[in-house]
């Protein structure tokens, strides 16, 4: 060994070459090693982080799918004057069939459908030959009781003249007396009898009673008249409308009864006149509300000089009637229906609650609701079947009054 080497083992200063290499490597063992660990502690650490947040994710993406997501809607609120359309029916001002008073065959008309005539105009004329022979009979009869009656006027008076001279009894006179008077009561008779004929010989012409329009004819010449005297059924010769102002009657609903009064204006929409309204005045009511169908009977005229307007038409009748409180609109796929009563579904906090509705007017697509509802509620479209109170939703769509459709 070298003296070298021997002092620098004494001295503790001095290594080989060796042995240096030896710790180098060492060191860089450890490091490396120490990397490796920082390494795969990132990686676990990362790998932890990751899951801990995917599980985060899911926990959230599951408790938002859990909540029900809805659409809502907020009540319209209706004006304190509401438009209410009703089915009307149009009939004339005076309308009148026109019957035969005596027995006959129908001789000749001249009016037919259409025809406009004149109060006391003639119509038809009823050939009856039965009354004309029974009338001169009775004429014959009431000639034969007059010329009895003057025979006993000139008896009676002879015998009053002679009971002054003693010449004929009292009884002579009594009886002569008695005699006029009973001729006399047979003129009365007979001529209280061809007044009667006479009358039922003016019942073979048939006339207007009123200015109007023939609606219907119902005989034709030749046609048996029965006026029903004997009991048979009545021939309907004639109908006869009067069409210058028309009444039009409307079945108002219960719930609007209060509303409706005499003297307020209303509005007809008749199907041959699209785009065209006819005013009318509400001039009378039955002040009583049908047992049967619930509803007012109203009558409202129309004037119609021109005869625009057919009688017999179908018209809506528009009718402004105020409301007594305020009411809301909803759409008819709000209502919920159970064996509780009619429920709606609105939004408090989050949540659902079921609240109890009075319904009012149904408008086809939308219903009128009375009691139960508040300008500022949410109410749910399409509520599932399931839905119930308390229940978590998320609202994704909100449509408030005014908005278009």
């Amino acid at each position: 060994m070298s003296p070298q080497i021997e002092v620098g083992r004494n001295a503790g200063e001095v290594s080989s070459p060796g042995e240096a290499r030896v710790k180098r490597a060492t060191r860089i063992r450890w490091l490396v090693l120490a990397i490796a660990l920082v390494a795969t502690a990132a990686l676990l650490a990362t790998g932890i982080w990751s899951r801990v947040r995917a599980g985060k994710t899911l926990r959230a993406e599951t408790s938002q799918v859990a909540v029900t997501a809805v659409s809502v809607v907020s009540p319209k609120q209706t004006a304190p004057a509401q438009e209410i359309i009703l089915p009307g029916n149009v009939q004339p001002f005076i309308s009148s069939p026109i019957y035969a008073r005596t027995n006959g065959y129908l001789k000749s008309w001249y009016a037919d459908i259409g025809a406009h005539v004149k109060a006391g105009q003639l119509l038809a004329v009823i050939d009856a030959p039965e009354v004309d022979q029974q009338l001169a009979q009775s004429l014959s009869n009431l000639n034969t009781a007059k010329a009895n009656l003057a025979l006993a006027e000139i008896t009676k008076n002879r015998y009053q003249g002679l009971i002054k001279t003693n010449a004929v009894s009292q009884q002579d006179v009594d009886n002569a007396v008695g005699s006029y008077n009973a001729n006399q009561a047979i003129v009365e008779a007979d001529a209280a009898n061809v007044k009667e004929l006479q009358a039922l010989q003016s019942f073979e012409k048939i006339y207007a009673p009123f200015d109007g329009v023939v609606t219907a004819r119902n005989t034709d010449i030749g046609d048996l008249i029965n006026s029903g005297s004997a009991g048979g059924v009545k021939t309907d010769l004639f109908h006869i409308a009067q069409p210058g102002t028309l009444r039009v009657y409307v079945n108002v609903p219960e719930e609007y009864s209060q509303g409706v009064k005499v003297g307020m204006t209303a509005n007809l929409a008749l199907a041959e006149f699209p785009g065209r309204t006819f005013q009318g005045k509400l001039v009378r009511t039955a002040d009583a509300i049908n047992v049967t169908t619930r509803t007012l009977l109203i009558e409202v005229d129309v004037d119609n000089p021109m005869g625009t307007l057919l009688t017999g038409s179908y018209a809506e009748v528009h009718l402004q009637v105020p409301t007594q409180s305020s009411t809301y609109l909803l759409p008819v796929n709000t209502l919920i229906f159970r064996s509780e009563g009619l429920h709606v579904a609105i939004i408090k906090g989050g949540k659902v609650v079921l609240t109890t509705v009075t319904p009012g007017h149904d408008f086809g697509d939308q219903i009128e609701i009375v009691a139960g509802l508040h300008a500022d509620d949410q109410v749910i479209i399409n509520p599932p079947d399931s839905i119930v109170a308390g229940q978590q939703v998320q609202i994704v769509q909100a449509t408030l009054p005014g908005d278009a459709k």
